[in-house]
This record gives structure tokens, sequence and C-alpha cells, in this order.
């Protein structure tokens, strides 16, 4: 009874089949991974109601297709309102966003004098607002 196998030799692993498996499942974990939701019920601490958001003051001016310009009830004409606005914007915080509604008919270089005009008394934030 001879036997050519030895304790001394070394057996050669082939770790190829196990390695691709583990690559298929490394990729298959890593695309399911960011799509999994918990469903845990979480009760957040109770804070402190003292401290309230303020909303941020804005302010709306209008302008219809007749050049004509409405702050709050107040109606201006577009020749006066620069200096007319100069004037009432004293009365407005200058940190608040202000928002203009334009027709759509009207020239462009009439929105930006309304445009020009506002950022011309002191306020920063002015938006032009669309449909």
């Amino acid at each position: 009874m001879s036997s050519n196998f030895s304790w001394d030799d070394s057996p050669d692993l082939n770790i190829t089949p196990l390695m691709d498996v583990m690559l298929v499942l490394m990729a298959i974990l890593m695309v399911t991974a960011p799509t999994l939701t918990y469903q845990e019920q979480i009760d957040l601490p109770q804070g402190s109601k003292t401290v309230e958001v303020t909303k941020s003051k804005t302010l709306t001016i209008r302008m219809d297709k007749n050049r004509k310009i409405y702050l709050k009830n107040d109606s201006y004409g577009l020749d006066t309102f620069a200096d007319d606005f100069l004037n009432q914007s004293t009365k407005y915080d200058k940190n608040s966003d202000v928002y203009i509604r334009a027709d759509e008919v009207l020239q462009y270089k009439d929105i930006m004098y309304l445009l020009k005009s506002v950022k011309a008394a002191g306020f920063e934030k002015v938006s032009l607002l669309t449909e």
C-alpha cells in the first residue's frame, strides 16, 4: 500500500470562485443598503417652547401691464416710483425679502428700472416672481 500522499505537502487552494461570490454579494449589498428604510418609532424629546422661529418679513411689489405699480394699498406711476419708494422705504426693514410681480407683456427696461429702484433704496434680497 504505497501512497504518494505526504503530510508535508501544502495543498493548492483555488479561492477564485469564493472571491467571485463575495464580490457579487458586496455589490448587491452596496446597491440595496441606501434604499433600506427603518420603521422604528422615534419619540423626540420635548424642547423649550420659549424660542420661536420668526418668519422673515416680505414685501411684494406688483406692476400691471399699464406700468402702474402697487405696494400694499398704495399705487404709484413708474416715472415717480423711484422717489416715492425711497421716501416710503424708511417704514420697512431693509433685510426684508422683496418680491416683484410684473406682467409678462411689460418691456424688459421697465422691470429693470423697478428692480434698480428697489435696490437703490437699500434692499438687497430682491427677487422676480414667475408663474
